[in-house]
């Protein structure tokens, strides 16, 4: 289904009945990342799967999408469907848009479930790096995307996960590059939520892979202690929603039990 936020076109689904469940993709993804997990989620819950800004078959807002800019998005289709009390889910990037609609919607959220991603910002390092990214884009997009999506798989499972790895490339060359370039600057620039997340009282978790190359879990394990936030840790890389695929779903039905 599609609907218009702002002038452009904002798709999602909706499927089944009962408490909400919205699940949000990562960067260079979108919502087709969770198809195989709708269908169980959905026997006992609703689950709302938005494409994000510049991503799948939504549209972009301008240079730069900001995370709060796709919280507003997403908050458009919720609004929509009268949804008032929700679960929010979301993968790397889309974890980050999970803490931007946290923040402006406090009261709504049920529970917020981060996985291979993290409430801090980008470090000064970090921020190089999607400077680097961002020209890279530009002089070739495709040879970027390749790479990067390669080296999100923890390396022992480039061969185990080769179709699947195949798989997300093709779609993720579906990714305009105004698209990619958009949500560089916009994660460059997020602000720093952890101590939001680490004091609000809504339902947390965080999933992570202990081979995530993207992100130091020893770091963000540290960040949580002394905290309600309850950690979930996988042998493997940053695309837990493939290498780790039943033990997510596992861990996904019962943070919303």
């Amino acid at each position: 289904m599609v609907l218009e936020h702002k002038g452009i076109p904002v798709f999602y689904t909706d499927t089944g009945n009962g408490v909400a469940v919205v699940l949000l993709h990562g960067f260079l993804e979108n919502s087709s990342i969770w198809s195989v997990f709708i269908p169980t989620i959905s026997q006992k819950n609703r689950v709302i799967c938005i494409d994000l800004l510049g991503h799948g078959k939504t549209g972009c807002l301008g240079y730069i999408n900001t995370m709060d800019k796709m919280a507003d998005a997403v908050y458009t289709v919720l609004d929509h469907l009268k949804i008032k009390k929700f679960y929010v889910l979301g993968h790397s990037m889309g974890g980050y848009v999970a803490l931007a609609l946290a923040k402006k919607h406090q009261n709504n959220i049920e529970g917020l479930c981060l996985i291979n991603s993290t409430a801090r910002a980008d470090t000064t390092e970090k921020k190089l790096n999607r400077d680097r990214a961002i020209k890279a884009v530009k002089e070739n997009h495709k040879t970027f995307i390749k790479i990067a999506i390669t080296n999100l798989f923890n390396s022992e499972n480039h061969s185990v996960f080769s179709e699947e790895i195949k798989a997300i490339k093709q779609e993720a060359l579906k990714t305009p590059l105004q698209g990619i370039i958009a949500a560089l600057e916009g994660m460059k620039i997020r602000k720093n939520n952890t101590s939001y997340f680490r004091n609000y009282t809504f339902k947390k978790m965080i999933i992570l892979g202990k081979e995530d190359p993207v992100l130091d879990y020893n770091t963000v394990v540290n960040e949580t202690y002394n905290t309600n936030i309850e950690i979930v840790l996988f042998p493997d890389g940053h695309m837990s929603y493939i290498e780790n695929k039943e033990e997510l779903l596992h861990k996904i039905m019962y943070f919303i039990e």
